[in-house]
């Protein structure tokens, strides 16, 4: 894979406005081609698990069933990536675990159109609730 293209990806989902335009570039460069597909193992995410539930629950505001998810982790790149079905929608989504930010991209209707439902998201560090008796 052309590292300057991981780069971009990068760049892209840190700074682009556009959602769309991140993952059509995602689509264009990566989801679809054999070297990209074949450089990643299977992985599971519980942190990633819940932000796909809770952002598609958002997004179509009510409880929603996420079935399917393929994730997979290339670990030379920082990257997790997937498809997922959202009640019948097709679904699909990406995070750099460096960056601790991701992009995830849902048909809007089934059967699907071209309208598609689109959320940025990064990782929040919790910080633990200051102990007052704790004089360190």
């Amino acid at each position: 894979m052309n590292i300057d293209q991981f780069q971009e990806l990068r760049q892209k989902l840190t700074s682009e406005p556009d959602l769309s335009n991140i993952w059509l570039f995602y689509m264009d460069h990566f989801a679809d081609h054999a070297e990209f597909t074949d450089l990643g193992e299977p992985a599971y995410n519980e942190y990633l698990d819940g932000v796909i539930q809770k952002t598609c629950e958002q997004m179509f505001g009510k409880i929603v069933k996420i079935t399917d998810f393929l994730l997979i982790y290339i670990a030379e790149y920082g990257l997790f990536h997937g498809p997922f079905q959202v009640e019948r929608r097709i679904g699909g989504m990406i995070y750099f675990e460096d960056l601790k930010i991701g992009l995830i991209a849902v048909s809007a209707d089934y059967p699907p159109t071209d309208a598609v439902k689109y959320s940025r998201f990064s990782e929040v560090l919790q910080l633990p609730t200051p102990n007052r008796n704790n004089l360190n």
